[in-house]
């Protein structure tokens, strides 16, 4: 896919997915968050910026820790109707719309004690040029940190995306895995020239109380929202019928328990 159409598609997807996201991916997301404050070891006083903020989870959370001593928290992100959600709930916190490959664009001269990116690598055309962008936020001793979601084959959910894009012209996350298989995570940290480069995988559960649960998460309320929104009904209910029977083996009762996986990363600019 071109570059500036898979922004856009992300863009407008979230915008879409916007109102839903929180209700229905807080529970499974939560892992990540907490893996990815632990990891930073946030301190009071200190700059953060997190990249890919969304409607602002991962943003408050990181507010909560450095906001005695004159700490502050950016949050940045394409879609609009997101971070017009995250203004609404953190007003303490600062949102400026920019491109995670692009943050120079946005932030021109801020620099940061610490950066975060919270399950946002995966949506970008270029994550390789993103990390190296949000290594040019940092000061010298700064540390970034990361979480991507990891194996295809390790998240119940992954027929989502073959079942949409037989749908579309193209794919509506062609990268999504890449970073979440093997050392791929840890190597594009190494890349962008950071030093004490740690993995974790962390797993976790998305538990839906039935199939209309599990699919307003899987299209409403996540990154094909776009694509989903231009479906006719009869087409819906062709998606919704065949993500289904994806997810059966981990129907529990009325409702579902997909497993999933995350990997962590961090690593300090020396």
């Amino acid at each position: 896919m071109d570059a500036r159409l898979q922004l856009r598609v992300q863009r407008y997807g979230w915008d879409r997915a916007a109102p839903h996201y929180e209700q229905a991916w807080n529970q499974a997301l939560a892992p990540a968050t907490a893996a990815v404050l632990a990891a930073a070891a946030l301190r009071p006083g200190e700059h953060v910026l997190d990249v890919a903020c969304g409607s602002g989870v991962l943003t408050r959370a990181a507010w909560s820790s450095v906001a005695a001593g004159g700490g502050k928290v950016v949050g940045t992100d394409l879609s609009e109707q997101m971070l017009a959600q995250a203004s609404e709930q953190s007003p303490q916190c600062r949102f400026v719309r920019a491109d995670g490959q692009h943050l120079e664009d946005g932030l021109a001269g801020e620099d940061f004690d610490v950066v975060l990116c919270g399950l946002g690598l995966m949506y970008m055309p270029d994550p390789e040029r993103a990390l190296v962008s949000m290594v040019g936020r940092l000061r010298p001793g700064g540390r970034l940190i990361v979480s991507v979601w990891g194996e295809r084959r390790a998240c119940a959910w992954a027929d989502l995306f073959p079942i949409v894009d037989a749908r579309v012209h193209s794919e509506v996350c062609p990268m999504f895995f890449r970073l979440g298989g093997g050392d791929a995570l840890a190597q594009a940290l190494r890349g962008a020239g950071l030093s004490a480069v740690a993995t974790a995988r962390i797993p976790t559960t998305a538990d839906y109380a039935d199939a209309q649960a599990a699919c307003d998460a899987a299209f409403v309320a996540g990154p094909v929202a776009l694509a989903y929104s231009r479906f006719d009904e009869t087409t819906r209910s062709a998606v919704h019928t065949e993500y289904l029977v994806s997810i059966e083996p981990w129907r529990v009762a009325a409702g579902y328990s997909l497993p999933g996986e995350f990997v962590i990363g961090s690593a300090r600019l020396d």
